[in-house]
């Protein structure tokens, strides 16, 4: 006892010890990861300069080196995959995992890719990297309402519904920030906020007009969810007005709406530029010019909630406080949000602190993350059409036919299979290895006969540069910027296709940056005429023939593209050298040589008329829908679409191909719907492949060949024609989606076809009277008909008689069920009481009302595939 005696004071003087040195080993108090979040902010504030502040409310923050705060970008992209910072695994598009109708599936993903997003992330900081796109605060993902399918952007989202949006934004939402109790894994941030769809080319001074119907009931509800539900630590506030204030300045979004009803209090950003657009005069780019100047345009948004800025706008903000138009005060606001973000991340904290630093390098483009890639492509094709033959359906074909012909422009599309807002995988198998992968004894005929929309095709002829006697260009390179000394690599490249994103080597051995590379090799000219030679990259690049410079860009920090046309005699060689030069930024180099020449249908026909079918690669491209592109060709205008039919140079080509008497399957690449009516009643199939990421070629190869039943579900209407749209500038909902459409479209929004078939039985509900407070559950028996197993996505629809002015239906609920052939599976579906929400025009808000609703279920959204059973809610009074 009196051992214990002694040792007791002894042991609390060693505590203390230990504590008072451990408190000590924080210089500042904001440094201690064991004080709460709310001290340290309040000790780091207390700290700063007035210039430090503003400093920190701007995207590309400084380092705050006297308090050993290093510099931050906030902008981070990852849209499907970690973007913009090298290699990365590249998942389907947005628009394509919406088509999985999967929550489970998006969560897995998302969390893979916070877990590739990490382990970059403290790479960079090992290396002292801090610039953009290195960052943890992710702004993504988009949930804008794809209400028109000629928005370019709108790959981005989830699709036209509400609902549907919500559910997987918020799984992406849970995947990226993860579930540690004190860390957060990264920031998700939901964007657009608010009533921005489209055009792209007058975002900068649009103003969208919408009814408070529409507001609440279309636009916002998927930003909710992820408010009230996901948490989410960002909100990116939109481009363009509303009611005639810009979104950032918006005092009924940002302060009525966000942080008073719905109680946000996390980062609100703005958009990049979006700042820019309250004040600058531009005749080439018209903007909102609400407000005279950039200080007052900065106080504007700050005021109404935008702590952070893309851009450089609120630097104004200095002179805003010495001249007392705003308060320093005012200023914390929105640093306390921004500095409790960063805590949050961990980013001024020791790795040993927190748990995500933890993750291997190792899990960038893992085998497990690719083969997730490959699992969302496969989940999210929709198989549009499947004719007959003779022997049944036409798919999915034989693995017993000889002879198969690959056409069109995205059959060999590499970069295509990436879309917009992407990362860079080190291998992407596009549809035509995918297609010859999966049947290695069969005769394989490829040709590009069109491109996506030109009368003119480029004909590579990349394949006649030799060098030693192989066929390619010698290349070596250099870890300096002046060619010297001896390369660290040499070898021979068939291609020069370099996009690296400042991560991935353009050769064993060789630096990131600031590199030089020479490629040489003799072209030999098979026809006599114009040869035309196209070189594109950053930071320069020029290249000879024979002595003689004939294009030239040297160390341009922005790159860009030079082409150079050589009058060729056939049989002549031509000696070539490319030299490149990389110093900053990414390292990005591309070159081709072809010759241009009318695109003829017949001639491609002709060529494939003896194989067994016809595979046709065709659709769109994100070259020419996205953000705010330089594209104006017919039918698409600066990212956008100005109709929305398959563009007519690709409908000629399907043409000739079905004149062949062959079956012609259509393989569609898109981000968006088409008007696919001829197609339709003309090709024996079509496979709607999105934008399918790295893995798509397998995945299309998988579902072609039978290897894959498909099972993904239209998340937007297919129309039959540009015809039965509203006007584009037109926010109304009326006459838009599946909600409003009271027209038949092509291909309804939930639908998609299998090479199984399903039947749904009579559903029960768990009660057929609730009230407002109340969950309901529905199960339904879903019996697999065929003779394949399969999986189907059981949707959920409510209709609510008494409000005429509301949806014709709305999805409410869905699921995703495996279902072997000859069984039955039950679909367990819970509806919570805001499923019948609806508004209320006299008090402009959503309620839940009493009354009768008709419940609607099935495998679409067209009202032959759905059966119903009706619910009373009765009032709680």
């Amino acid at each position: 006892m009196k051992k214990n005696v002694i040792l007791f004071p002894i042991l609390c003087c060693i505590m203390a010890i230990t504590a008072c040195h451990k408190k000590n080993a924080y210089e500042y108090p904001f440094q201690n990861p064991d004080l709460s979040v709310e001290e340290r902010v309040d000790d780091l504030l207390g700290r700063l300069t007035v210039e430090e502040k503003v400093g920190q409310m701007m995207n590309a923050t400084p380092a705050i080196e006297r308090l050993g705060i290093p510099e931050y970008d906030w902008w981070n992209e990852a849209l499907h995959g970690v973007a913009r910072a090298g290699r990365a695994t590249v998942f389907p598009q947005s628009i394509a995992m919406a088509a999985t109708f999967d929550e489970d599936a998006l969560l897995k993903t998302f969390t893979m890719v916070s877990d590739e997003a990490r382990a970059k992330y403290h790479n960079y900081q090992k290396e002292k990297e801090y610039d953009r796109y290195k960052g943890l605060t992710f702004w993504t993902p988009n949930i804008n309402i794809f209400r028109d399918p000629r928005w370019g952007r709108g790959m981005e989202t989830y699709g036209e519904d509400p609902y549907l949006t919500s559910r997987l934004g918020l799984a992406v939402v849970k995947g990226l920030q993860g579930d540690d109790p004190k860390y957060l894994k990264s920031h998700a941030c939901a964007k657009h906020y608010a009533v921005h769809s489209g055009p792209e080319w007058n975002r900068h001074e649009f103003d969208a007009v919408v009814s408070p119907r529409d507001l609440y009931l279309t636009y916002l509800p998927a930003f909710e969810t992820l408010v009230r539900e996901g948490n989410v630590q960002e909100v990116m506030c939109a481009y363009n007005r509303y009611e005639g204030t810009p979104c950032c300045g918006s005092n009924k979004l940002l302060v009525n709406i966000l942080r008073e009803d719905w109680g946000y209090d996390n980062i609100i950003v703005s958009d990049c530029g979006a700042i820019d657009d309250f004040w600058k005069k531009d005749k080439n780019t018209p903007r909102h010019e609400t407000h005279p100047d950039r200080e007052s345009a900065s106080i504007a948004a700050v005021r109404t909630g935008t702590d952070l800025e893309c851009g450089a706008s609120y630097r104004a903000l200095l002179d805003a406080v010495k001249n007392g138009t705003i308060k320093e005060e005012e200023l914390d606001i929105s640093l306390r949000r921004l500095f409790k973000g960063r805590f949050g991340l961990g980013l001024l904290d020791p790795d040993d602190r927190v748990p995500y630093a933890s993750i291997p390098y190792a899990v960038v483009e893992s085998p497990e993350h690719i083969a997730q890639s490959l699992e969302m492509a496969r989940k999210s094709m929709v198989l549009l059409k499947n004719g007959t033959s003779a022997n049944g359906n036409i798919l999915p074909l034989s693995k017993n036919i000889k002879k198969i012909a690959v056409i069109g422009p995205n059959a060999a599309d590499s970069t295509m299979l990436w879309a917009n807002y992407n990362g860079f995988p080190t291998h992407t198998v596009t549809l035509l290895e995918g297609i010859c992968t999966k049947m290695p004894d069969a005769e394989i005929i490829y040709e590009l006969g069109c491109n996506h929309t030109d009368n003119i095709m480029f004909n590579d002829l990349g394949n006649h540069i030799t060098s030693g006697g192989q066929t390619g260009l010698t290349a070596e390179f250099f870890n300096n910027a002046e060619f010297d000394g001896e390369p660290v690599y040499k070898g021979i490249v068939s291609n020069i296709h370099y996009t690296t994103g400042g991560n991935t080597q353009f050769a064993p051995n060789v630096n990131l940056t600031n590199f030089t590379a020479r490629f040489a090799g003799d072209f030999e000219s098979p026809i006599a005429g114009d040869i035309t030679f196209r070189l594109a990259g950053n930071d320069g690049f020029r290249m000879f023939i024979g002595n003689d410079t004939v294009m030239k860009l040297w160390t341009n920090e922005y790159g860009g593209g030079k082409s150079y046309t050589l009058k060729a005699e056939k049989g002549k060689k031509y000696p070539l050298t490319i030299e490149y030069i990389q110093k900053t930024g990414s390292a990005d180099l591309n070159f081709e040589i072809g010759y241009y020449k009318p695109v003829d249908p017949a001639e491609t026909a002709a060529k494939v008329k003896d194989a067994d079918v016809i595979i046709f690669a065709g659709g769109l491209s994100p070259r020419l829908e996205g953000e705010e592109m330089p594209v104006f060709i017919d039918g698409f205008k600066k990212g956008d679409r100005t109709d929305i039919e398959l563009p007519s140079i690709q409908r000629e080509m399907l043409k000739a191909l079905k004149a062949t008497g062959k079956p012609v399957i259509f393989v569609v690449c898109t981000g968006s719907a088409l008007a696919l009516t001829w197609e339709h009643e003309n090709v024996d199939a079509i496979l709607n492949a999105w934008y399918g990421g790295q893995t798509a070629g397998t995945a299309v190869a998988d579902i072609l060949f039978g290897d894959y039943n498909p099972s993904g579900k239209l998340p937007v209407t297919f129309y039959k024609s540009t015809s039965q749209l509203p006007d584009f500038e037109n926010y109304d909902m009326k006459g838009r989606t599946y909600r409003y459409m009271t027209e038949n479209p092509l291909y309804p929004f939930g639908y998609g076809l299998s090479y199984t078939t399903f039947a749904f039985d009579n559903a029960s509900l768990s009660s057929s009277e609730i009230t407002s407070a109340q969950n309901v559950t529905l199960t339904i028996p879903v019996k697999n008909t065929g003779d394949t197993d399969g999986e189907e996505v059981v949707q959920v629809y409510i209709k609510n008689p008494n409000d005429p002015d509301g949806p014709v239906k709305a999805l409410k609920g869905f699921c995703r069920i495996p279902v072997k052939a000859g069984s039955t599976a039950n679909a367990v579906i819970t509806l919570e009481p805001n499923a019948f929400s609806s508004f209320n025009d006299a008090k402009q808000i959503p309620e839940i009302r009493p009354g009768r609703y008709d419940i609607l279920y099935g495998n679409s959204s067209d009202d032959k595939d759905l059966k119903h059973i009706e619910l009373i809610l009765k009032s709680t009074i």
